[in-house]
């Protein structure tokens, strides 16, 4: 495994050392391999988001009216219930 050495203020060291002793992590390396993989998961799901909004806008404005749209919604959540 590669390591990495970082330099953070005590206030934050602090914290992580908290949340070591509190039983959370087993040691600080731990935590901060915690912290890098939920900062990927999040710039992987914004990632997906930003995709979806862009291909909202591809699609053009829809010919249906909002009454259609509110329609199909109820049906598929009653399908959905009745499952």
């Amino acid at each position: 495994m590669a390591q990495m050495n970082i330099s953070i203020p005590e206030q934050l060291k602090a914290w992580v050392e908290a949340r070591v002793a509190e039983g959370s992590y087993s040691s600080s390396s731990d935590y901060l391999r915690d912290l890098v993989r939920r900062d990927q998961q999040y710039h992987g799901q914004l990632e997906r988001l930003r995709a979806d909004i862009q291909a909202g806008y591809d699609s053009g404005i829809s010919e249906r009216s909002l009454a259609d749209i509110i329609e199909d919604a109820r049906k598929k959540h009653q399908h959905r219930d009745a499952a």
